[in-house]
């Protein structure tokens, strides 16, 4: 049974964002590498479990998009009793560890 992928507010915004810094709107290549952004994220619909946890904190995971050096974290929960994935947050890879006050 799969599971129920759902973005928070903080990931929405994230994802605005992202769409916005690399021009996809304009940019057919740009869209192509945020699509599968996109896919990415709903594939944690099937294993999400399949994913690393984060160094930060061993209760979330993270999905790893894209190639050096444009490598984005998609940072997640997963509530395998409810059989959720709530994606908290999409970052850089390159930015500085993240804290639990950059998810609200």
């Amino acid at each position: 049974m799969a599971y129920r992928v759902e973005v928070t507010p903080r990931a929405e915004r994230d994802l605005a964002s992202l769409y916005l810094q690399i021009n996809a709107a304009d940019s057919k290549l740009a869209r192509r590498w945020y699509l599968g952004l996109a896919a990415g994220i709903l594939s944690l619909r099937q294993m999400p479990n399949r994913n690393p946890v984060t160094p930060e904190n061993k209760r979330l995971r993270h999905l790893l998009y894209g190639r050096k050096p444009h490598v984005y974290r998609v940072i997640f929960r997963v509530s395998s009793k409810y059989r959720i994935v709530e994606v908290l947050h999409i970052r850089h890879g390159a930015q500085h560890k993240f804290r639990a006050s950059d998810l609200t």
